[in-house]
């Protein structure tokens, strides 16, 4: 298996985001216990909002599938886009006769095999994880509005500088003293993901021409305090679920969560 050192001399970026994901399990980053389960019912309880019987969703940079899956069990018509051999592998698998689920191998800056205005929930869960170009990541963008349908939705997954300053902080004591951030800006090194404040998210939206309409916390403090919730009874977690639900849209928790999701509306076309 390739190690980090191996994966940094890698200068093609496709390339290495496919080497990547031989490193990092995506098929059980979401399933490790509840900790790791709370980005993923943040997320379906938001797109739960947008959805209507009989709408068409696209996965873009859909991994081992976990979104897809769970969506194509409820009768719902996905499509799911994804770019490494890894993930495919793995989302395959979980593939069944009955579902309404189309998986093709792909990149997420040329959506040209679909048509526009051809889906009515759109989610961008990883694409904008890896693109280290601003025009790769405004283009990813725009593909997704431009296959979504007038009055559909768009989903953007982030992660965050900020926080996972103090998640990397958690498993290394000596983390503040090593060399893989910028000391003065604490601009963490874009290796092996893309890292971005609240501020670039949102301007970087609003920069494609996005009509935002809400910011949640997806994970918020689940990583950080991965082994108390981990810990915790089903009631204890339910409560905890209440409360990470009612913090996830304050302003002032925002920062607080290494996946920030923003929410964008196709208005008007």
């Amino acid at each position: 298996m390739i190690d980090f050192d191996e994966l940094r001399l890698i200068k093609d970026e496709q390339e290495q985001v496919g080497k990547t994901y031989e490193l990092f399990n995506e098929d059980k980053r979401l399933n490790r216990g509840k900790a790791s389960r709370v980005e993923f019912l943040t997320n379906t309880r938001y797109i739960d909002q947008y959805l209507s019987p009989g709408d068409r969703i696209l996965d873009i940079g859909a991994g081992a599938g976990e979104y897809s899956i769970h969506y194509a069990k409820q009768g719902y018509q996905v499509n799911a886009l994804e770019l490494t051999d890894a993930n495919i592998v793995a989302f395959r698998k979980k593939i069944t006769p009955e579902m309404n689920l189309e998986l093709a191998q792909g990149n997420a800056i040329d959506l040209s095999c679909f048509q526009d205005d051809s889906f009515d929930v759109v989610l961008l869960f990883g694409p904008l994880y890896h693109l280290n170009k601003e025009e790769d990541r405004l283009t990813c963008i725009r593909e997704a509005r431009r296959v979504c349908k007038e009055n559909g939705t768009v989903f953007y997954a982030f992660i965050t500088n900020d926080m996972v300053l103090m998640t990397e902080f958690s498993y290394d004591k000596q983390f503040f003293l090593g060399d893989s951030y910028d000391h003065k800006t604490f601009d963490l090194e874009n290796f092996p993901f893309v890292f971005f404040t609240i501020s670039e998210c949102t301007s970087m939206i609003e920069k494609a021409g996005v009509h935002l309409t809400k910011q949640v916390a997806s994970d918020g403090f689940s990583e950080l305090m991965e082994d108390k919730i981990n810990e915790m009874d089903d009631e204890s977690y339910a409560q905890y679920l209440k409360y990470h639900f009612y913090i996830c849209e304050k302003p002032e928790f925002l920062g607080c969560t290494n996946h920030l999701l923003l929410i964008g509306k196709e208005e008007c076309k």
